[in-house]
């Protein structure tokens, strides 16, 4: 059995990632209540994976999973995508008349913006979709609705009163599986780092060039502030391809040479866009 930690409850999102990537796979899922539980259930070998939701379509970068990353000592294994199609849920005898409240993550609110405001809903931040989910059943008060999945729908015996009520139809989220071990090399593969540079003129072209001379694609980049040091960034990087390429290798050493730190988060078979 395959035990894999994600944030949230039974029906989260987290969870339907871990259900896709593990397709046909016996697994039992671990429900957390935050992302630092996530990282340390797999760190303390109480989890063999873990699900890290890393960046959305629409409403953009999860920046405690990137903090997280550079932190811990775990490696990507792998990556997944899911469509995410919000539904408007609630108890029996609840409708658009009588829903005056909704609840829901701050990431699905902020997907769901335009509906919300349409309706004149107030929004209520929680924790998770599927949390929500079970605290509106739990309520029992047709003023209340959540916004989470289909699923979380079935599991806490709720109804959906609006289905798809996200902004945008291109709403995907993008997970990393995190392991303590590391993946074996795949048809595609990416890679991901975190370095830092100099604050010097051009320190940063100089660290991308090593890749673009190579002719390797990024296909993400994102910066954050460094916590130990006032004013010093960190980027993470994505590219296609493998450590063990001749190409990457080259461009890795490159990297070390002229940056002031850098970290291999994972090498790990990648999806197809």
């Amino acid at each position: 059995m395959i035990r894999v930690a994600f944030q949230g409850e039974k029906g989260a999102y987290s969870e339907e990632a871990a259900y896709k990537f593990f397709n046909g796979r016996e697994i039992e899922t671990m429900p957390c209540f935050s992302l630092q539980e996530v990282v340390d259930l797999v760190q303390n070998g109480d989890a063999d994976f873990g699900i890290l939701p890393i960046e959305n379509t629409v409403a953009g970068s999860i920046t405690q999973s990137y903090d997280l990353l550079f932190t811990s000592t775990l490696n990507v294994y792998g990556e997944v995508t899911i469509r995410v199609s919000h539904n408007l849920l609630s108890v029996e005898g609840a409708s658009q008349r009588t829903i005056r409240y909704v609840v829901s993550h701050p990431q699905a609110l902020a997907q769901c913006e335009n509906y919300i405001r349409r309706k004149n809903l107030v929004a209520i931040p929680e924790f998770d979709t599927a949390g929500s989910a079970r605290k509106v059943k739990e309520m029992n008060d047709p003023a209340y609705a959540c916004i989470a999945s289909e699923r979380a729908a079935r599991i806490y015996g709720l109804k959906i009163v609006d289905e798809s009520i996200e902004d945008f139809p291109w709403n995907y989220t993008r997970f990393f599986v995190l392991s303590r071990e590391e993946p074996e090399k795949g048809d595609y593969n990416k890679t991901s780092v975190v370095f830092s540079t100099r604050h010097r003129p051009g320190a940063l072209l100089r660290c991308l060039e090593a890749f673009a001379k190579r002719g390797i694609n990024l296909t993400k980049i994102e910066s954050r502030p460094d916590k130990n040091t006032p004013w010093r960034y960190l980027f993470y990087l994505d590219f296609e391809g493998h450590i063990s390429e001749p190409h990457v290798e080259e461009a890795l050493i490159e990297l070390l040479k002229i940056a002031t730190f850098v970290k291999v988060i994972g090498s790990y078979p990648g999806e197809k866009r």
